[in-house]
């Protein structure tokens, strides 16, 4: 297949920027990179205006730099909510990907960031916050909080029933009052235990009649 030297006049990702020289078959510089301005020929009269083409390079690179920082400090003050559906036992189905936290990042706030430019080592499986890596230019990286939350709330923990005695065991009564009550004489005036049951005062005992003497043996 038949090459050609072209200057690139625009930034092409995979081939090269403003003012590179790149080799392209003569197919793929004839029908679309000469039409639609991407490119001029490789002739002397086109290297004159290399000097321009790296001028505006290096403004528009300067200007990708400076969003891109700007960018990652408003991504870091914000945290982007996907939500998930989950089981009874809170476990997620399927993952959060990349594409799934750009299209968040579009719905919530407007902000339109190519998936690539998201890092994840692996897709998220579980609920919770995670901080993901952002790659937003070769010399600008950020941070993004994402919370994973579920759509199906889980069911309020069940309440415990209160303690019974177990049958066949009867709880006993107080009977502290009862033991203080019989242990101590209250003083005069003082008050009974509450609870305690009046006790009634003794009859007096009756007195035994005295012995009667034993008559005297005759002799």
């Amino acid at each position: 297949m038949a090459k050609t030297q072209v200057i690139l006049t625009s930034n092409i990702v995979g081939l090269g920027a403003e003012s590179d020289q790149v080799k392209v078959s003569a197919g793929y510089a004839r029908n679309y990179l000469l039409p639609r301005g991407l490119a001029i020929p490789l002739t002397g009269a086109n290297k004159r205006r290399l000097e321009v083409l790296r001028q505006r390079r290096a403004e528009r690179e300067a200007h990708e730099f400076n969003t891109m920082a700007e960018l990652a400090k408003g991504l870091s003050k914000l945290i982007c909510v996907v939500t998930v559906k989950t089981g009874d036992d809170g476990k997620m189905f399927g993952t959060v990907t990349n594409g799934a936290i750009a299209d968040q990042l579009k719905t919530q706030f407007d902000i339109s960031l190519d998936k690539k430019r998201i890092h994840l080592d692996q897709p998220i499986k579980n609920l919770g916050e995670f901080e993901v890596e952002l790659r937003l230019h070769p010399e600008v990286k950020g941070t993004l909080k994402v919370r994973v939350e579920s759509s199906t709330p889980l069911p309020p923990p069940e309440a415990k029933p209160e303690g019974k005695p177990e049958e066949g065991r009867r709880e006993r009564p107080d009977r502290r009052a009862r033991r203080v009550y019989r242990s101590d004489k209250p003083a005069e005036g003082a008050e009974k235990p509450e609870g305690a049951a009046e006790r009634k005062p003794r009859a007096p005992r009756a007195e035994r009649p005295a012995k009667a003497e034993k008559p005297a043996k005759a002799e």
